[in-house]
């Protein structure tokens, strides 16, 4: 067998599992997450974290227009102290997070749920308003962390509901 050959060999070899496949990509036209823009509300927030979830939800999701499906969310966020001196001065913090969501269709009945939880850091040293605004931004992060993993759990279930 020739070199020529034998790569054709070999890349209709590789092709040949993807032949059988019926994927289609999620934002492809016609795909299943096509849809999902602009038809999904979220609950207004009424706290911060719940105002940076729900901010990286719509960016991902789009803002609602002919909204058709409802998510609901409970966040819960813990501090835990990790780094300790030896004069017991915390200079680092994890904070973990994890939001219970469920999507509801026009009816309240729940199509989707499901749990998001992740944590991130910041660390203590310094000013107090540096520690502030490090721990301010820590949540900013773990929220978009949690929204990210909504999407992507909706995103992948969304040939099931649609």
């Amino acid at each position: 067998m020739s070199l020529p050959d034998r790569r054709t060999f070999l890349a209709l070899l590789a092709a040949s599992p993807l032949a059988a496949c019926t994927f289609t990509p999620a934002y492809a036209p016609g795909g299943p997450a096509a849809t999902l823009q602009g038809a999904i509300r979220v609950d207004s927030p009424d706290t911060k974290n719940g105002f940076d979830l729900v901010e990286r939800l719509e960016e991902r999701l789009g803002r609602p227009q002919d909204a058709r499906f409802d998510l609901s969310y409970t966040i819960t966020t813990k501090s835990i102290g990790v780094g300790v001196t030896p004069e017991n001065a915390i200079t680092r913090y994890n904070i973990t997070g994890q939001v219970e969501w469920a999507l509801k269709d026009q009816t309240g009945a729940a199509i989707l749920t499901g749990t998001a939880q992740s944590f991130t850091s910041w660390s203590a040293t310094g000013s107090t308003v540096a520690g502030l605004a490090a721990e301010e931004d820590a949540s900013y992060r773990l929220m978009r962390i949690l929204a990210d993993q909504i999407v992507t759990r909706l995103l992948a279930a969304s040939g099931t509901f649609l």
